[in-house]
């Protein structure tokens, strides 16, 4: 084994004796695992010419679960010690209870990988990414002498996973995430804006470390502030609006993602409840939940219970024909599982997530969809928002948005909201532009209190009568 190999099953847990725990623990139930996990992960900020943070950080433990019906027992440790394994045992499984389930079949095995295995962090010296950070910062500073403030972060991870089922099964995984994100704050005859970008994925930090990627993110970040800079207050009302491609698709993820996972399905709790078969968006309308596309920052070869990820279809031409499954949902509704049974950490049970979600493009180009709307708003950034996912409320701030009249952008406006549910607003539709595009690699989402990366996705979108909260009269 290489120092950076996480056989946890061969160093610091006996392979026989934690099998014969596990069956101990999920005997009568319907399915259970050891889940094992070590995480390096490192992060550095450059704020205002000055290094902000710097951290680096290494943990590992394990998880053992037990699942009967709708009751799961979790135990986890930060000691991966026979003992700690042990008493997980007898804490895991309190939920079999009597037992009388009867052990699921194992997940199909996989050979596909979506990305590299090796360590982002080891990629390139510390002292070299500072120097980095404070090459951005010069940059933006020379590009426009209205340049106030620069904020430079880095951060990179390295995950490595080893799942042990009952039937002896092992799966292994290693991910690695890099990030850059580059804020900058302008000031013009004593107005600030602001304006921001960033992009990574499941790579290693030579990528976002190139001088053509860190430079096209910083022009990118100016780009916007600039803009805002000269933006007028957003008026309020109902507008026809168009979102922009790629990002937008963040919209799509929280008002319509969340209530189409399985967990929300099985217990009523989505506005999709009881939908399946049925019409619940405008004709053309495809969405897909993909956690196969290499690279990209929310695809996982397999998920956290070891099951391959897939590419699922949720709405087909409007028609709702899916739902994001883990495999405790899946068997409960009677469907397979699809891959999406997710976990922060070795200290969480995995639950139906996201990977990538994104919404397929049409024909129409993006400028035509413009050219349509005779009093809107064109909405190309957001930031952030709230959702409710028993009804798909949401609303959520635009970062970067236009007034448009007569079919031609008439100025930039800055504090537009967009309220409305996710529901109506797939029903709304009456445009799909041909520029369909993935997010940079920034997203993370958050349930019940666990945190997973993500990715987004759409085209150009017309949507008609969405609300607008704005300040102009």
């Amino acid at each position: 084994m290489s120092e950076t190999d996480f056989r946890p099953f061969e160093s610091t847990l006996d392979r026989a004796e934690s099998l014969a725990l596990l069956r101990e623990a999920t005997n009568g139930a319907d399915d259970g695992e050891i889940f094992c996990e070590r995480r390096v992960s490192e992060s550095l900020m450059l704020d205002d010419q000055r290094v902000k943070s710097a951290s680096y950080n290494a943990s590992e433990g394990f998880g053992l679960r037990a699942v009967r019906g709708e009751v799961t027992g979790y135990a986890h440790s930060t000691h991966m010690t026979m003992a700690a394994l042990r008493r997980a045992t007898q804490t895991a499984r309190l939920a079999v209870a009597d037992g009388g389930g009867t052990l699921a079949d194992p997940p199909a095995s996989t050979n596909k990988r979506l990305y590299t295995d090796s360590d982002p962090i080891a990629g390139a010296a510390f002292s070299v990414k500072i120097e980095l950070l404070r090459e951005i910062d010069d940059f933006l500073r020379a590009l426009d002498k209205r340049v106030v403030q620069v904020s430079v972060s880095m951060a990179a991870s390295l995950q490595q996973i080893e799942i042990l089922r009952a039937e002896g099964q092992s799966l292994r995984d290693t991910r690695p995430m890099s990030r850059l994100n580059i804020s900058v704050i302008v000031e013009e005859s004593g107005r600030r804006e602001s304006g921001s970008a960033g992009g990574g994925g499941r790579a290693g930090l030579e990528g976002v470390m190139a001088r053509a990627t860190w430079e096209g993110m910083a022009r990118e970040a100016l780009r916007i502030a600039l803009v805002n800079l000269r933006a007028e207050p957003a008026p309020a009302g109902v507008f026809d609006v168009v979102l922009g491609p790629g990002w937008p698709g963040i919209l799509l993820h929280e008002a319509v993602g969340h209530g189409l996972e399985g967990d929300f399905n099985r217990k009523g709790s989505s506005a999709f409840a009881g939908l399946l078969g049925q019409q619940v968006a405008a004709k053309g309308v495809t969405v897909l939940d993909d956690g196969t596309i290499p690279d990209r920052r929310g695809s996982i070869t397999i998920d956290d219970e070891g099951t391959p990820s897939a590419r699922n279809v949720l709405i087909e031409d409007g028609v709702l024909v899916g739902f994001m499954q883990d495999r405790q949902n899946a068997r409960l509704m009677g469907v397979a599982a699809t891959g999406n049974g997710r976990r922060e950490s070795y200290a969480h049970a995995p639950m139906p997530r996201m990977t990538n979600t994104y919404m397929l493009g049409g024909e129409t180009d993006p400028a035509d969809l413009v050219a349509d709307l005779k009093d809107g708003i064109h909405a190309v950034g957001f930031g952030g928002g709230q959702v409710d996912i028993t009804n798909g409320k949401f609303v959520f701030s635009c970062t970067e948005a236009y007034r448009v009249k007569d079919g031609k952008i008439v100025s930039p406006v800055k504090g537009a909201t967009l309220i409305g549910d996710g529901a109506t607003a797939l029903t709304k539709i009456r445009g799909l532009g041909n520029d369909m595009a993935l997010d940079p690699g920034m997203g993370t989402c958050g349930k019940a209190g666990q945190w997973v990366p993500v990715g987004v996705g759409q085209p150009s979108l017309l949507i008609g009568g969405l609300t607008v909260g704005g300040s102009a009269a």
